[in-house]
């Protein structure tokens, strides 16, 4: 939190938690709205669990982390539990899940003895199955563990929920077959009048894709995920709003005791007893194999046909399992092994300003530190001053920071509630904070004036050497700070004038990575000319622009040469970026820079001019999320080679957008407006014509 912890301070930030996700819990299971993904409930939670362990003084009974969740809705009957609907406690990291093996080792030492059984943790909704007499009597949801709400009528609609149970002789021939003698042998007597079952209602990834294509067609809002679907279906009054939305449903558990010694014999059960259990879920000898299990479905989880956001573990030794007893409202011999959060929770501790190569003012968050996706990210992006001011975000604010594929991290959500009395709103800079000029509006930005700003040159200098202009490997912002601290070099053409000795003057080369270094200059002096361009920095010029423009103008003297009028004539450039490349090549600054570039040998590559029509001439394609065979510089690549221009803000004019894992805000804005969305694969036959 920034500060050293008192207990004033504990006991304040517990009772703040407490309440925002009391708030969010009851949204979620009573009132069937989530403002927050349950990834950033999650870190939530795990903070005030953390915090209660750490201070167990200030636990009280009304705490999240003592109950399951909300009170069961009045437009339904009330069913209590005759067991206990309990939940799980979460950890994230193989670290926790030793840690917790560690414990429940100690306190029955023969715990591991039947070794574990896993499960793939469903993004649904969990209900109760009771059947009398064979048949099924009574369905209910979890509500608040102990009293849930009767949807029997609706969970009937559900056909992979049986109505009737097959007959114990049925029973026992399958658990034969499966190697479960002594388990057949105690069913062929029969078993008792009631019994009771506990499963998940979801809905499938197709599926939500259907229903919300139907709400698009009909100009209504639509659903956030799945889960909100499945959990909404249930709870209608109306029996037909469940039997149209095609809920699936998986067994999990057995209340009743059948004779089952193990949960793999649980599950071997369920199945005989005609209930649809998960084919993935399985028996672990190890803690090892429960961490390969884990780590495995974190990556292919994609490719199952349902939503997922981890797995859990039982003690696969039911007698062992009972021994450990119930802490809270969660079983000691079970955990949810959660898969790398997405999104979390943290708190901004300052919000600093950063002038980019263009003169834009960016307000930046400095974040306690969180691991997201496997990543520890301490800053985020706040974009502009306005949306600073939209979000309202303040230092000392508790935020939900997401990060997905390859978007960087950004804060998605404050959560008010949780903020600090003395926080006070950040103020649009009249100047900049590394000169000192006055700034000016431009359209949303802050910018500085001042051409010679010191942040301004550095920055340039940066973007000169990057992956998408020159690609100097090897010369990172670290080494480029110390070139210019040291006055080795004064404007861009200066780098192509370092030699191996004039490195072995900087701190920290010595002889082979100053002969790499220079030997890597020598080698970019040929550059094609759209990376030329590029690294030239002109305002509002990225790639798709630069490759226009050197597919136009072919050479550096041309497109010098060219006026503010010509620069309109070409499609997809209109006035602002005219003149803003117009101006660039007026300053006498600048063109003294492209005599020096010269000079020190710079050359630019001339593109190549296709002769054949190409597979994706005169299509408009954008990229979003992490693509498996290749790069996105490489996709993008591909796709101007083959004809096609590259943009990166969805609109009107797009052909078709390419998804990849993990797709960002495009992909929504491009489902909005109707565009084609592709995968890799068909990007990939697209290219080859096919």
């Amino acid at each position: 939190m920034g500060k050293k912890l008192t207990k004033q301070r504990v006991r304040e930030r517990i009772e703040n938690l407490k309440k925002e996700i009391n708030r969010h819990r009851y949204l979620y299971h009573v009132l069937d709205q989530q403002e927050i993904s349950d990834a950033a409930l999650d870190s939530l939670k795990k903070e005030l669990e953390q915090l209660e362990y750490q201070f167990p003084e200030f636990v009280t009974s009304d705490s999240p982390t003592q109950r399951i969740g909300g009170k069961a809705r009045a437009e339904f009957t009330k069913v209590r539990h005759a067991v206990p609907m309990l939940s799980f406690n979460d950890v994230f990291s193989e670290g926790d899940f030793f840690s917790w093996v560690e414990r429940i080792s100690k306190l029955v030492p023969e715990v591991l003895r039947e070794g574990f059984f896993l499960e793939l943790k469903i993004d649904g909704l969990a209900v109760s199955l009771e059947y009398n007499n064979g048949l099924f009597s009574v369905g209910s949801t979890r509500g608040d563990g102990v009293v849930g709400e009767d949807v029997t009528h609706n969970l009937k609609t559900i056909e992979a929920i049986p109505l009737g149970l097959r007959t114990s002789k049925e029973v026992a021939v399958d658990l034969a077959k499966e190697g479960f003698h002594q388990l057949a042998k105690q069913l062929r007597k029969g078993f008792p009048r009631h019994l009771e079952v506990r499963g998940e209602v979801f809905l499938g990834k197709k599926e939500f894709a259907a229903i919300n294509r139907e709400q698009k067609k009909h100009s209504q809002s639509l659903y956030a995920n799945p889960r909100n679907i499945a959990a909404g279906s249930i709870r209608q009054l109306d029996p037909k709003v469940a039997a149209s939305r095609n809920l699936d449903s998986f067994a999990y558990d057995l209340v009743t005791d059948l004779g089952q010694k193990t949960h793999e014999e649980t599950h071997a059960l369920l199945r005989a007893l005609g209930f649809k259990t998960n084919t993935h879920n399985r028996f672990a000898k190890n803690p090892h194999d429960v961490v390969s299990f884990r780590n495995s479905w974190e990556k292919n989880r994609d490719g199952l046909p349902y939503e997922i956001d981890g797995i859990v573990v039982l003690i696969n030794d039911n007698s062992a399992f009972r021994r450990l007893g119930v802490v809270g409202k969660a079983p000691r011999g079970a955990i949810a092994y959660k898969f790398e959060l997405r999104e979390a929770e943290t708190v901004v501790e300052k919000i600093n300003i950063f002038v980019g190569r263009t003169g834009v003012l960016t307000p930046v968050a400095k974040l306690r530190p969180v691991s997201i996706g496997g990543v520890t990210v301490t800053h985020a992006t706040l974009h502009n001053f306005d949306q600073l001011k939209k979000l309202d975000i303040r230092e000392g604010d508790t935020v939900i920071v997401g990060r997905a594929g390859d978007v960087i991290p950004q804060v998605v959500r404050v959560l008010p509630s949780l903020r600090p009395k003395a926080a006070r709103a950040k103020a649009t800079p009249r100047r900049c904070p590394e000169c000192g000029s006055p700034t000016v509006r431009d359209g949303v930005f802050i910018r500085c004036q001042n051409k010679k700003c010191p942040a301004l040159r550095r920055e340039h200098f940066y973007y000169f050497v990057s992956k998408g202009a020159f690609d100097i490997e090897g010369l990172g912002p670290e080494t480029v700070d110390k070139l210019i601290d040291g006055g080795f070099i004064k404007d861009a053409a200066d780098f192509f004038t370092l030699s191996k000795d004039g490195f072995l003057q900087v701190e920290g080369f010595a002889e082979i990575s100053a002969n790499k270094l220079a030997a890597a200059l020598q080698a970019k002096k040929k550059v094609p000319f759209e990376r030329l361009i590029k690294a030239l920095g002109i305002l509002h010029v990225g790639d798709e622009t630069a490759r226009i423009l050197a597919q136009r103008f072919k050479t550096i003297e041309n497109l010098s040469a060219a006026g503010e009028k010509d620069l309109q004539q070409i499609p997809d450039i209109g006035p602002t970026v005219a003149r803003s490349i117009a101006l660039w090549f007026e300053s006498a600054q600048n063109r003294t820079l492209l005599r020096k570039l010269q000079r020190v040998g710079v050359r630019a590559i001339a593109p190549k001019i296709q002769d054949k029509k190409q597979s994706l001439s005169g299509t408009t394609v954008i990229f979003t999320g992490e693509l498996k065979t290749m790069t996105r510089d490489e996709a993008q690549q591909s796709a101007r080679e083959h004809g096609a221009t590259v943009t990166t803000v969805v609109s009107p004019k797009t052909s078709f957008v390419v998804a990849g894992k993990d797709p960002g805000e495009k992909h929504e804005k491009a489902t909005k407006l109707g565009i084609e969305i592709i995968d890799e694969g068909e990007f990939l036959r697209r290219v080859k014509g096919r």
